[in-house]
């Protein structure tokens, strides 16, 4: 009996020796999947601002997944992405095309490229100033030098100061070449030009300081400030106008994913979530049109894009 008795505290200990073992194994890989519940976003401010805040708190609270926004832009969000350093993107721009290969940039590979909403490019003033509607024709002119004062637009006898965004591949600056002039390449000139590095100081600037300033900004940045919204062609950027095209200058915001992060369940939950009536009425919510509320607007859209490429093929062959 007490060999029997021995040889069952030998089999006790050996169990309980091994389900230590076990727990010691299993304790860090539990705590490394507690640790990888949030997804990393980084893109352009205004996809920030149009709905992404907003939908990341609310996918936080209904899945307890959080989403680590940062900004830094367009080209920043498409090319983290591709390069495999975060999990999402945002993007109010197309991925860009190298022009001798005459497909994407080696840089901005590897992506999917998801329209989820669409914004509209905002011709922003001072809340002074007296002018409150220009055609697209006037605005070509004041991006080329060609009006430079407030009295040629029915303002002031001020010059016109132009604010502008550094570089041609921002999601604003590329947007304003491919919509208004249909020439990625077109440079703008001013008397009075005004180059920042993004649009958030240009923002800053027409809502405070520049009575005389002029610039183009998306909507969904925009309305949350204290500037006045000039109609284009007698229409203003609503929401309606956006929804229905009425407006001229509207273009879709992208959820950037890797190729291969569609195998991540976590992007691929999100991606839903987004498209989701709840996701859309966030959006709505906000004031953003849902993509899938003015689909019509595509094939404009692709239209302008159309246009602008073949310009450029022009120009290079």
């Amino acid at each position: 009996m007490s060999l029997f008795k021995a040889k069952g505290n030998a089999v006790l200990k050996g169990v309980l020796a091994s389900l230590v073992s076990i727990t010691i194994f299993i304790a860090p890989v539990t705590t490394q999947a507690v640790a990888k519940q949030s997804l990393t976003w980084a893109g352009c401010g205004i996809s920030k601002k149009a709905f992404m805040t907003e939908m990341a708190k609310a996918y936080e609270k209904k899945t307890g997944v959080k989403i680590e926004l940062q900004g830094g832009g367009a080209t920043k969000g498409i090319r983290k992405v591709s390069a495999r350093e975060i999990d999402l993107g945002g993007s109010c721009r197309q991925t860009l095309e190298d022009p001798n290969t005459l497909s994407s940039h080696t840089q901005e590979r590897r992506v999917q490229m998801d329209p989820v909403a669409w914004d509209a490019l905002a011709v922003i003033v001072h809340k002074d100033n007296p002018v409150g509607n220009i055609t697209l024709d006037q605005l070509r002119k004041v991006y080329t030098g060609s009006i430079t004062n407030w009295s040629q637009l029915g303002g002031n006898n001020a010059p016109i100061e132009l604010y502008i965004r550094k570089g041609k591949i921002s999601g604003v600056g590329r947007t304003v070449r491919e919509l208004i002039f249909y020439n990625y390449d077109q440079e703008f000139t001013s008397p009075k030009m005004r180059v920042e590095k993004s649009t958030g100081p240009i923002e800053k600037a027409i809502e405070k300081d520049a009575v005389n300033g002029i610039a183009i900004t998306g909507i969904s940045s925009a309305k949350r400030r204290k500037v006045k919204l000039v109609k284009l062609e007698g229409h203003e950027p609503s929401y309606e106008n956006i929804k229905n095209g009425s407006y001229l200058l509207y273009r879709p915001l992208f959820l950037v994913s890797h190729l291969r992060s569609l195998d991540n369940p976590e992007v691929r939950k999100f991606s839903q979530f987004v498209h989701s009536e709840e996701g859309k009425e966030i959006m709505r919510k906000v004031g953003t049109v849902p993509y899938e509320d003015a689909i019509h607007l595509w094939l404009k859209y692709l239209n302008s894009v159309r246009r602008a490429q073949e310009a450029g093929l022009r120009r290079l062959f």
